[in-house]
C-alpha cells in the first residue's frame, strides 16, 4: 500500500487518478487530504508517508529540509484561482482587472484560504493599495475548510480559492477564474518522502499521474496538466 498526503486543492483529482492506478496495477493507494499548511507540518515532523502532493514551493522547501527524496519532484497540475458567490446572488463583472477590483471594493465580505491562493491574493490587494481598506472585511477560512462553504452559508460575499475546490460545491456559483493580468496559478507537485521504503512503486504512480493519460481527469476537475 502506498500512503500519501496532499492539500485539499488536489483531493478529488488525486482520488480519481489513484483509483484508476489501483485498478490497473493492483497496488492500493491511500491519500489523506488536509490543509496544505498542516500537511507540510506533518511531513516536517516526520510522520510516515510514502509521498506528498503540495504547491511546488512547499515541495521545494520540504526537499531542502531533507524530508523528501532529492530529485523526486514531479509537477502534476496547474491550478487557477476562481471567484465564487452564493447561488442566486447578483453576479458582478470580473472580466477585467478593473472590473475585478471594483467588485472586490464593493463586496461586504471577502473570503480566501490559508493556502497559496490566499497568499497571492493578499499580495494583489497590497499591489492595488487596498489591503488596509479591506482588512476588516476579510475572512480567512480555517485550514482544510473550503472557502466555498463559507460562501454557501452567506458568511462571505465573494470567495476566492482554487477552481478545483469551488466547482463541486453546492449552494454557490463560480463566476470564473481571475482575469489576466492578475490571474493566480499554482503548480501542484508531488515528491517521494525520504523515509519511504516504496520509492520505486511511488515513482511509477507519479509517472502515471503526470502522463498524458491523466490529462482528461485533471481538466474534469478544473485543472490543467503541469506540462503539455
Amino acid at each position: 500500500m502506498l500512503k500519501l498526503i496532499s492539500s485539499m486543492a488536489t483531493r478529488q483529482v488525486l482520488a480519481e487518478l489513484a483509483a484508476v492506478w489501483q485498478q490497473a496495477s493492483g497496488v492500493a493507494v491511500v491519500i489523506e487530504s488536509v490543509g496544505g499548511v498542516d500537511a507540510a507540518k506533518r511531513v516536517q515532523a516526520g510522520e510516515a508517508f510514502d509521498g506528498v502532493v503540495l504547491a511546488s514551493d512547499a515541495i521545494d522547501k520540504l526537499m531542502s529540509g531533507g524530508q523528501l527524496l532529492a530529485g523526486s519532484r514531479v509537477d502534476l497540475v496547474r491550478s487557477s484561482v476562481a471567484v465564487a458567490l452564493k447561488a442566486g446572488a447578483p453576479r458582478p463583472d470580473i472580466s477585467t482587472e478593473s472590473a475585478l477590483r471594483s467588485a472586490i471594493v464593493a463586496a461586504p465580505t471577502i473570503g480566501y484560504s490559508t493556502g497559496p491562493s490566499g497568499v497571492a491574493l493578499v499580495k494583489l490587494f497590497e499591489r492595488w493599495g487596498l489591503l488596509e481598506t479591506l482588512q476588516a472585511r476579510i475572512v480567512q477560512a480555517p485550514p482544510g475548510v473550503p472557502v466555498g462553504t463559507l460562501v454557501a452559508r452567506g458568511e462571505v460575499a465573494l470567495g476566492f480559492q482554487q477552481l478545483s475546490e469551488l466547482m463541486h460545491l453546492d449552494g454557490i456559483e463560480v463566476l470564473g477564474v481571475l482575469p489576466e493580468p492578475v490571474s493566480i496559478t499554482t503548480v501542484f507537485s508531488a515528491a517521494v518522502c525520504a523515509a519511504s521504503s516504496q520509492a520505486q512503486a511511488l515513482g511509477r504512480l507519479l509517472a502515471f499521474m503526470a502522463s498524458a493519460e491523466a490529462a482528461a481527469v485533471k481538466r474534469r476537475h478544473g485543472m490543467e496538466p503541469a506540462t503539455d
